[in-house]
């Protein structure tokens, strides 16, 4: 699958799974530190039943506190972790299902959470948005700067 060379090392990658993407979570994990890199691993343990809000939630802490600057969640099919997880200030979730709206996500939207659902997504596409995720920088672009900001300032007046 290639090698990976992620942009930011500076802090770990946060990963979180409910019980549907537990198996997809640890393939990832197990890649990630494969390629030596630092991973936060915030759960779940196990295949058990879990609310993905919770996940979410604790996940999305991590990355508001900066304690990790990217991050992955993960699900059935996305949709539950996306909406909660961009339901935080600061926190750009994209649901990606190939590796162009990995990148995507990263250079227009400058995301700092992959959403990816297990149930819809293999393991090796699964991986190799993760790749394509990490090894893209957000645009410099004006146009696209412009928009971000308007994103997190409307989150900010909602939060009011």
């Amino acid at each position: 699958m290639g090698n990976i060379d992620i942009l930011n090392t500076d802090t770990p990658i946060a990963i979180a799974s409910d019980h549907a993407g537990y198996e997809l979570k640890e393939a990832i994990i197990s890649y990630l530190l494969e390629h030596k890199l630092e991973v936060l691993d915030l759960g779940v343990p196990s295949p058990s039943r879990v609310d993905y809000p919770d996940v979410a939630q604790k996940l999305c802490q991590v990355v508001k506190e900066d304690i990790s600057r990217q991050a992955i969640l993960i699900c059935g099919t996305g949709v539950g972790m996306s909406i909660c997880a961009n339901r935080h200030t600061n926190i750009r979730a994209a649901l990606c299902t190939n590796t162009t709206t990995a990148k995507l996500a990263r250079e227009h939207n400058n995301a700092n959470v992959l959403v990816l659902g297990a149930r819809l997504t293999g393991q090796d596409l699964a991986i190799e948005c993760v790749k394509t995720f990490l090894n893209t920088a957000f645009s410099q672009d004006e146009r696209h700067k412009k928009r971000v900001e308007k994103i997190d300032k409307l989150l900010l007046e909602v939060e009011k």
